[in-house]
């Protein structure tokens, strides 16, 4: 069964870390485009950051660039996002997609509060 899950979300207070997780089952990442989104209520979806297959390029939002690291070790089929001088702003649920060509995988959703 083909699957992406998340974990490390959670509660944490402002300018605090937070290291989300993004494990693949039932197919290998290598191949893959990866990329971390979030959406929260009332705004609209955004595309956080992204990596290439081999992990060697990455971009980021404007709003989290400095802030964010995508990172990914395809050995252990796994893709990272470390998140460090977390804001109000950056709460919502984050999601893990892989991408290559017309295939596309979602994970489920890990949520962040960042608050006092």
């Amino acid at each position: 069964q083909v699957q992406l899950v998340e974990s490390g979300g959670g509660l944490v207070q402002p300018g605090g870390p937070l290291r989300l997780s993004c494990a693949a089952s039932g197919f290998s990442i290598r191949d893959y485009v990866g990329s971390w989104y979030r959406r929260d209520p009332g705004k609209e979806q955004e595309s956080v950051a992204q990596i290439g297959w081999s992990g060697d390029a990455t971009t980021y939002a404007d709003s989290v660039k400095g802030r964010f690291t995508i990172s990914r070790d395809n050995t252990k089929n796994t893709m990272y996002l470390q998140m460090n001088s977390l804001r109000p702003e950056d709460t919502a649920v984050y999601y893990c997609m892989v991408k290559n060509g017309p295939t596309t995988y979602w994970g489920q959703g890990t949520r962040v509060t960042v608050s006092s």
